[in-house]
């Protein structure tokens, strides 16, 4: 049976249809949800898409974690659902408190967008299992607000409860001053990840350098057809 894979799209998505055609492209069935519904509708995993909500004055994604679907998310997630933010999906996650942390404006006050080299820390969560720890990939980054902090005593609780995803490379620029070059962090059950990059952007050799996005659905296939 194809895995049903759903993509909320939320006023401002920029990335939903990205992310949707990823899916298609790596075997599964792809699912468009509305942040207005209550329902996830019987999907085996999401994804949240990059892009800027609406209505996010202060903070974005702020807005968007009280979208009613966010309810269903966040009850699901506690129960094991995949759940994967891509840049502004990122943000929203960590204001639904399903990750810890917080993004704020890059460090060098500027949008930036590049093809950024990452670090797999952790190759063990739903997201991450067709990776190799210390595996260099690059994926494609654009963000404006895209550092993501942390008090210490949370940072040194992920790098010690290995939920440090990824990393940007220490032979790459940091591009937007995230403490500990951390790229992308998971929860302690390793179901959720958030991360800054848009994997959903290198699927495609005809518009990819790498093909090293694949990976993210590749393990995420694999982990619900082991469940």
């Amino acid at each position: 049976m194809t895995a049903r894979i759903g993509v909320i799209t939320f006023p401002g998505s920029l990335d939903d249809h990205d992310a949707l055609r990823a899916i298609r492209q790596c075997g599964a069935e792809a699912v468009p949800l509305w942040h207005g519904s209550d329902s996830l509708d019987d999907v085996s995993a999401v994804i949240l898409p990059g892009g800027f909500s609406y209505g996010d004055y202060l903070r974005c994604g702020a807005i968007a974690r009280f979208a009613p679907i966010m309810s269903e998310v966040i009850t699901r997630a506690g129960a094991g659902l995949p759940v994967l933010g891509i840049c502004n999906g990122f943000q929203v996650l960590c204001e639904a408190h399903l990750l810890p942390g917080a993004l704020i404006r890059n460090d060098v006050q500027i949008f930036t967008c590049r093809d950024q080299k990452l670090i797999v820390e952790n190759d063990r969560t739903a997201w991450t299992n067709q990776f190799s720890a210390g595996q260099e990939i690059t994926i494609v980054l654009k963000n404006g607000e895209g550092r993501y902090v942390a008090d210490a005593d949370t940072l040194d609780r992920l790098e010690g409860e290995g939920q440090v995803v990824f990393r940007y490379a220490s032979s790459d620029l940091n591009p937007n001053g995230s403490y500990r070059d951390i790229a992308g962090v998971s929860n302690e059950r390793g179901n959720v990840v958030g991360l800054m990059p848009h994997p959903e952007h290198n699927v495609d050799p005809l518009t990819s350098p790498t093909l090293d996005g694949v990976g993210f659905f590749a393990s995420v296939l694999a982990q619900l057809q082991a469940v």
